[in-house]
């Protein structure tokens, strides 16, 4: 945890922002694996943990706007589950160490709630991502479950984005950490990877246990593949085999539940073939330039824009697409090949407030999310600001179901050579993805630098 001032003024802040109600924060609580008394590993709600800091189930933080009273709600540890699970601070010095003064037993929450329904006060919430949570408000406030979503305050909603898409400097802090843990485990992996013929989940269990030897877990469920093309690919069960490059896109969450995100292509037996390093090299301009290109009051839609303009134009000397790029990326001819978008905000969630509502977190009035495939996956495209945290993650995929499709249907034949396509239904796929920080002027790129250059990724994994 930080210090309690630090949760004392974000809280202060959201009050400022929302001016009268009751705003309604649920934490989290346990969800079983396959009997309810054997949990997964318990995470908090991130707005939990920003204004209240407590990783513990089964809490409830009301600030009470119109009486200035901030509020705990929680059951103190019986003896049972003492002997179970070992002595604990009590709910209120719990709510001590982050500087909230009143607290009650979770039967007296409804009560407050309901006052305040009755009074006519509104009682701001956002859209819970957990059933067991939507219950919990449709029971406090008085709706029906499945209404719950039609009553989410988009005010405060608004009001915590504001607060914290702009990251502090001990936040930074805590990011790096991470990224620092994810230099540890992609290198780890890129020396693995030398070795023809162990299997994905051997270096997946590898990286998943360098972030627990640091104190933490992995930020989301590691991806690590030699079949790249599948952009979320959770199977780790294939043979790694010469000829294949492997994906590793994983990251690390420490303590105080900041996370990184990093991705690297690798070749396996430690050397790219001319085929790998020219698609590699495509992506890798693609990275780089739309690192160079991000600052402050630039949108982060025309940065996704120029790295697919960077892939389409490195295909076509390949001999893969033709015709004029420009216009190619206009009509979404690269979108075979760059299906998703260039980034996300990163910070106390590794997709940072997705569950918030992304249009929300990475569109405003002024930049509207397109619907067309491909760039209707852009998860961000505002203007950037000092102290956002983004990731930059451009790719290339031969994904065979979509060229066949894509064939025969001729669809973009004018900038598309299927006819050199077709020879790359076996490649697989590059991601390459880095977090940085936008800086007053300009950007850095967050932690020990993972190699990415050919020769560095060579010489890396040739020991």
């Amino acid at each position: 945890m930080f210090t309690k001032d630090i949760y004392t003024n974000r809280r202060n802040q959201l009050r400022s922002d929302i001016k009268s109600g009751l705003i309604l924060l649920p934490g989290n609580q346990e969800a079983s694996y396959n009997y309810s008394k054997n949990t997964y590993r318990f995470r908090q709600d991130s707005n939990f943990l920003y204004f209240f800091g407590l990783n513990k189930p089964n809490f409830v933080g009301v600030l009470d706007i119109d009486s200035g009273e901030d509020w705990l709600f929680a059951n103190d540890f019986n003896m049972d589950a003492i002997i179970w699970m070992g002595d604990m601070p009590t709910v209120s010095e719990l709510a001590a160490s982050v500087g909230v003064q009143n607290t009650a037993p979770t039967s007296e929450l409804e009560k407050m709630v309901q006052k305040a329904v009755q009074e006519g006060r509104q009682v701001h919430f956002c859209e819970p991502y957990r059933s067991l949570t939507r219950y919990q408000i449709s029971q406090l406030v008085g709706f029906r479950y499945n209404s719950v979503k039609n009553f989410v305050s988009k005010k405060l909603v608004k009001a915590i984005v504001k607060q914290r898409e702009i990251k502090a400097d001990y936040e930074i802090k805590e990011i790096e950490k991470a990224c620092d843990v994810a230099y540890l485990m992609h290198t780890e992996a890129m020396k693995m990877a030398k070795n023809v013929g162990i299997y994905e989940y051997q270096i997946a269990g590898r990286a998943e246990g360098i972030a627990m030897e640091h104190g933490g877990t992995v930020s989301f469920p590691v991806i690590c593949s030699i079949n790249g093309q599948t952009l979320h690919n959770h199977y780790h069960g294939n043979q790694i085999t010469e000829g294949r490059m492997l994906v590793l896109d994983t990251g690390a969450e420490l303590e105080n539940g900041y996370s990184s995100d990093m991705t690297r292509t690798v070749p396996v037996g430690g050397k790219f073939n001319e085929r790998q390093k020219a698609i590699y090299e495509i992506v890798l301009e693609a990275n780089m330039k739309s690192i160079e290109m991000c600052r402050p009051d630039i949108k982060y839609r025309d940065v996704h824009f120029v790295a697919c303009l960077t892939i389409a134009e490195g295909l076509k000397k390949l001999g893969l697409m033709r015709g004029d790029m420009i216009e190619a990326v206009e009509a979404g001819a690269h979108t075979l090949f760059f299906p998703h978008g260039l980034g996300h905000a990163m910070g106390l969630d590794v997709h940072d407030m997705e569950n918030l509502g992304e249009d929300f977190v990475g569109y405003d009035k002024e930049t509207v999310r397109a619907k067309e495939f491909g760039t209707a996956y852009l998860r961000f495209g505002k203007k950037l600001k000092e102290g956002f945290v983004m990731t930059v993650e451009p790719g290339c995929y031969f994904i065979p179901q979509l060229i066949k499709q894509w064939h025969n249907e001729h669809k973009f034949g004018e900038y598309i050579n299927y006819d050199e396509v077709l020879k790359y239904l076996d490649f697989g796929g590059v991601r390459i993805e880095d977090g940085i920080l936008i800086t007053k002027d300009g950007c850095r790129v967050l932690g020990k630098p993972v190699p990415k250059t050919v020769a560095d990724i060579e010489a890396l994994m040739a020991g």
